[in-house]
């Protein structure tokens, strides 16, 4: 019976957290249909809700917003934002902090969280992976010795939270594994492993 009962959960966990997790999305999502007039809104034309138009209106949303930006007159009207929210007090530092962070990580161009690491962390002897989120700058640089790399070590389960490192580069492990088999590797706490590779890890 506990074998039967621990095959069944193992079946249903993964289901329902999977379906809980959906449904929080949509319905946070579904939040965005505020944003019609009443006239427009899918309850008034069909009478009833429809789980999902929130989700659907916000990924329409996000695509129309990037196409137009990717035009000539859209890049000018970023631009005119930008400096019109550069002008406002707090909310400039708060804007500015958000779009280098939100820049870094979604840039295509950027190098925040392409590369898995391994460090020794909390002490010596002690390894754990780690996400490769770029290098010191300002006067950081200054007061550091040899070249140094930023990293970013989540917390396990959650990955959400964790801590900002700054380490020698002699110290840091690239591993031959990439970043979503990394997440899987600390969100399982070890349990699901990322398949074995060929090649031998080297030093970043």
């Amino acid at each position: 019976m506990k074998r039967y009962f621990i095959t069944g959960l193992l079946i249903w966990v993964p289901l329902v957290i999977t379906g809980w997790v959906l449904s929080l999305i949509i319905s946070t999502l579904d939040q965005s249909l505020r944003l019609l007039p009443e006239a427009v809104h899918p309850q008034h034309i069909f009478g009833f809700a429809i789980p999902g138009a929130g989700a659907v209106l916000t990924l329409a949303m996000i695509l129309l917003t990037g196409l137009l930006a990717a035009n000539f007159i859209g890049q000018k009207l970023v631009v005119w934002s930008e400096k019109i929210l550069a002008r406002i007090p707090v909310v400039n530092s708060v804007y500015n902090s958000v779009k280098q962070v939100s820049d870094t990580l979604f840039s295509p161009n950027g190098n925040a969280f392409r590369k898995a690491l391994l460090v020794q962390y909390p002490r010596e002897g002690s390894w754990t992976v780690a996400f490769l989120t770029g290098a010191p700058g300002g006067d950081i640089v200054n007061h550091l010795k040899g070249e140094h790399v930023s990293v970013y070590v989540p917390t396990t389960p959650n990955p959400t939270s964790g801590f900002f490192l700054m380490m020698p580069v002699k110290d840091v492990v690239e591993l031959d594994m990439t970043v979503d088999e990394a997440l899987k590797y600390i969100i399982s706490m070890g349990v699901v492993a990322p398949p074995p590779h060929p090649r031998v890890v080297t030093n970043i």
